[in-house]
C-alpha cells in the first residue's frame, strides 16, 4: 500500500518494493468535489497543484468559508496554482450514478491539468482510478492544503453555474440554495415539477415527476 507523508515540503512515497521516494510537493495534485448532495445542477471537481512557497493564506474546507472568501481565495488560487475543473452533467449523473459521475468529474478534472502530477490527495475514503499514486484523506479539505484549494475552485464554479440556472430556470431559487434540497425548493418542486437540470434519479425530484423506481 502507498502512504504520504503529506505535510512536509516534499511527499514521501513507500512503493511496493518497501524503498521511500521523495518528489517535490509542487508536483501533488489536491481533488475535491461541489455538488453530491443537491437535488439539481451538475457535480462539479477541481485539481489542484499549488506552489511549494507563497501559498494564499486561508486556505480552509469550502464549506466554512463565507461565499465572499471563497471568491477571493478562488482568485489568489488561480493566481498562483495549476487549476483544472471538470464537470458531469444532470444527465450523466442520472445514467451512471452521483458516485460514478463524481469519479468522473474528477478524472475530466485531474486530465485538464496542463502539469502532470506525480500524486494525488483526494478528499474522502473512495477515489477514481487515476494514473499516478492516489492518497484518500478523509476531512483532507480541512487541513490538507491543495485539497482545500481544489474544495474552493469546485465550489465557487458551481455555485457560478447556479447562479447562471437560476436565471434560465426561474421559480426554483437557484441561486440561493444552488439546488440543495430545502424546504423552499421542495415546495418548488412540488409546485412547478422538474426542470431539466433536475436529477431524476434522486427520490424527491423522481416522486415530485411521478416516476417510477
Amino acid at each position: 500500500m502507498t502512504s504520504y507523508l503529506y505535510m512536509s515540503s516534499e511527499l514521501s512515497i513507500c512503493g511496493h518494493d518497501g524503498n521511500p521516494a521523495r518528489v517535490p510537493r509542487m508536483g501533488i495534485c489536491g481533488i475535491d468535489e461541489a455538488g453530491r448532495g443537491p437535488w439539481a445542477g451538475p457535480v462539479v471537481a477541481a485539481a489542484v497543484i499549488l506552489p511549494a512557497k507563497k501559498r494564499p493564506k486561508g486556505l480552509a474546507d469550502s464549506k466554512q468559508l463565507s461565499a465572499e472568501a471563497r471568491e477571493e481565495l478562488a482568485l489568489a488560487i488561480r493566481a498562483c496554482a495549476a487549476v483544472s475543473v471538470g464537470i458531469a452533467t444532470t444527465d450523466e449523473i442520472d445514467q451512471i450514478n452521483i458516485l460514478q459521475a463524481t469519479y468522473l468529474a474528477m478524472r475530466r478534472a485531474f486530465d485538464g491539468l496542463q502539469e502532470r502530477p506525480v500524486a494525488a490527495l483526494i478528499d474522502g475514503n473512495s477515489a477514481p482510478e487515476l494514473p499516478c499514486p492516489i492518497e484518500m484523506i478523509i476531512d483532507g479539505d480541512a487541513y490538507v492544503a491543495s485539497i482545500s484549494a481544489a474544495s474552493i475552485i469546485a465550489k465557487v464554479e458551481r455555485d457560478r453555474m447556479m447562479v447562471e440556472f437560476c436565471a434560465q430556470y426561474p421559480g426554483y431559487a437557484f441561486a440561493k440554495h444552488k439546488g440543495y434540497g430545502t424546504p423552499e425548493h421542495q415546495r418548488a418542486l412540488a409546485e412547478l415539477g422538474p426542470c431539466p437540470i433536475h436529477r431524476r434519479s434522486f427520490k424527491p425530484v423522481r416522486d415530485a415527476a411521478g416516476l417510477a423506481a
